[in-house]
C-alpha cells in the first residue's frame, strides 16, 4: 500500500492551484458532458522557474559570459508555452522536423534554437544550415553528411557540433539514462579508438566549434551529472590543445534537472546544480567558453494540473476505485510504469473544493478500455465519489502536452491561468479540446472509401 497521503499544502504554488481547480469547476472548463477533464497550467510558476534558471548560472558564469538557456520542446509542445518561455530568454532545443517547426511558430530566433536528435535526415541537416540553426551531429555517419553540405573552404551558417556520450553510467530510471555502455546516443568515448577518432575528427574541421552531451534526465543524480559535464570539458581541453587553438567555444550540455514528483517543493533547483557545476568543473565558468543547457521538465512539470471529473465511484475486491476521464491518454508513463513514475492525486469535491475527510485507500482510474490504466493504487485520498475531481498534479511536462491516442479519446484543452490580488483567477486557452470530428478527420475519415473494392 502507498502509506503517504496525499494533502493540500499551504504553498503558493499550491494555493493558486485550489483556486484554479475551483474556478475551472465555475467556469465549465471541466463538465458533465463532453469537457470531462482539462489541464490547467500556471504562467506565474513557469515564470518563475525560468528566471530562477537564469539567475542561478549569473551567480557561478564569468562577467559577460555566454550562457543560452534552451527548452527542451518535447517537455511540452505547444506553441503559447514555447513562446511564453521565449519571452524569458528561453529558447528551444527542438530533436524533429516538428519541434522545429512548432519552435519557429512560436518565433524562437534561429540563433536561440538548436537541433538535436539521432536520425537526422540530410533535409534536416540542411534546412537547420540553411537557417543557421545550431546543431549537433549524433555519429560518424552524420558527420559525413555534414561534410558533404557544409561549403567547402568556409565556415557553415550555423554552429555545429558533435555529440559524444562519456559512458559514465545510468541513473534511477533506465530509459531516461543516456549515458550508459550502450545508449543510442553520441559517439561512445569508451569505446576502443573512439576518443582518438573524436579528436583527429574536430582537427580535420575547423567548423566544429561545439562539443554536446547529455547525461540524462529524471533519475540522474545531480553529481552524474556533473560528471558529465566533467568528462565533456576535459575532452574540449584536449580537443583545443590538439588543434592549438581554442577550436571548441562552446560546450552544450544536454540533460535535464529531475523533478520531485513526491510534494510541492522544488528540489532539486537549478541553483543547486549551477553550484555543483561550479565546484565540479570550475573552468566551466571561465569565461572561455559558452554555454549551453537544455532543461524541459524542471521547468514546466509543476506547473501543470491535470482535472478529471470522477464519472463513477466503484468496489472491486473490497478496494474503492474512482473512475476518472484521465488515464493512460494523458499519463502513459505513470500507468506503463508506475513505480518509476508516480504521480500525487488531490481529492476535489463536486465544486472543485478541496475534499475533506478521512483518507481511504483507493485506486484511481483512468477511462482507457484495459485494466492496468490505473493513475494511482491504493492511494490514501479522502473517499472520491460520483461527480468529485481527480487532480493530476505536476503534469505539466511530458503528460497532456504529449497525449497518447489509446482508445481514440480526445486530448483535453489546455488553459493557462493566472490569479489576480483579488483571488480572481483569469483563463486563457493554450489548446482547444478536441473534437469528435477532429478524431475522425486524422484517423482517415475524408478517405473512408479509400479501402473499398473498384471492380
Amino acid at each position: 500500500m502507498h502509506h503517504s497521503t496525499d494533502t493540500h499544502s499551504d504553498s503558493a504554488a499550491s494555493a493558486r492551484r485550489d483556486l484554479a481547480v475551483r474556478a475551472a469547476v465555475d467556469q465549465g472548463l471541466v463538465t458533465d458532458d463532453d469537457r470531462p477533464v482539462a489541464a490547467l497550467l500556471d504562467v506565474r510558476a513557469i515564470r518563475e522557474t525560468a528566471a530562477a534558471l537564469r539567475d542561478a548560472f549569473t551567480e557561478v558564469a564569468a562577467p559577460g559570459q555566454n550562457v543560452l538557456h534552451t527548452f527542451a520542446v518535447k517537455a511540452a509542445s505547444l506553441v503559447p508555452v514555447l513562446r511564453l518561455l521565449d519571452e524569458e530568454g528561453i529558447g528551444c532545443e527542438v530533436a524533429s522536423p516538428g519541434e522545429l517547426a512548432l519552435a519557429r511558430a512560436a518565433g524562437v530566433p534561429a540563433d536561440r534554437t538548436v537541433l538535436d536528435s539521432p536520425a537526422k535526415t540530410v533535409a534536416e541537416l540542411r534546412e537547420a544550415l540553411a537557417l543557421g540553426i545550431a546543431l549537433n551531429a549524433d555519429n560518424p555517419q552524420e558527420l559525413a553528411r555534414l561534410d558533404a553540405l557544409v561549403t567547402p573552404g568556409g565556415p557553415p551558417s550555423s554552429p555545429v557540433g558533435l555529440r559524444v556520450n562519456p559512458q559514465i553510467g545510468e541513473g534511477s530510471i533506465g530509459a531516461m539514462s543516456t549515458a550508459t555502455a550502450t545508449s543510442k546516443f553520441g559517439v561512445a568515448l569508451r569505446d576502443p579508438g573512439a576518443r582518438d577518432w573524436v579528436v583527429d575528427a574536430y582537427r580535420r574541421r575547423p567548423w566544429l566549434t561545439r562539443l554536446h552531451s547529455h547525461i540524462g534526465s529524471q533519475g540522474i543524480p545531480l553529481e552524474l551529472m556533473a560528471e558529465g559535464a566533467r568528462a565533456t570539458y576535459d575532452l574540449a581541453e584536449e580537443i583545443n590543445a590538439a588543434a592549438g587553438r581554442q577550436q571548441i567555444d562552446t560546450l552544450d550540455l544536454g540533460g535535464g534537472l529531475p523533478v520531485n514528483f513526491s510534494s510541492d517543493e522544488f528540489t532539486p533547483t537549478h541553483r543547486e546544480y549551477a553550484q555543483l557545476l561550479a565546484r565540479t568543473v570550475p573552468g566551466l565558468f571561465d569565461g572561455r567558453y559558452g554555454i549551453v543547457t537544455e532543461f524541459g521538465r524542471s521547468l514546466t512539470a509543476k506547473a501543470g494540473t491535470v482535472l478529471a471529473r470522477v464519472e463513477y465511484a466503484k468496489s472491486a475486491g473490497g478496494r474503492p476505485i474512482a473512475v476518472t476521464h484521465a488515464g493512460a491518454q494523458i499519463a502513459v508513463r505513470t500507468v506503463f510504469t508506475p513505480d518509476a513514475w508516480p504521480l500525487r492525486v488531490a481529492a476535489y469535491d463536486a465544486k472543485g473544493l478541496p475534499k475533506r475527510g478521512d483518507a481511504v485507500a483507493q485506486d484511481v482510474a483512468g477511462p482507457c478500455c484495459f485494466a492496468g490504466d490505473l493513475v494511482a493504487r491504493d492511494r490514501l485520498l479522502p473517499r472520491l465519489e460520483e461527480g468529485d475531481h481527480a487532480a493530476l498534479l505536476d503534469t505539466g511536462a511530458y503528460y497532456f502536452s504529449n497525449p497518447f491516442g489509446y482508445n481514440s479519446l480526445p486530448r483535453p484543452g489546455v488553459y493557462g491561468f493566472t490569479v489576480g490580488a483579488g483571488e480572481e483567477v483569469d483563463f486563457t486557452t493554450v489548446r482547444e479540446p478536441q473534437s469528435l470530428d477532429d478524431i475522425v478527420d486524422e484517423s482517415g475519415g475524408a478517405l473512408r472509401d479509400a479501402l473499398r473494392s473498384t471492380d
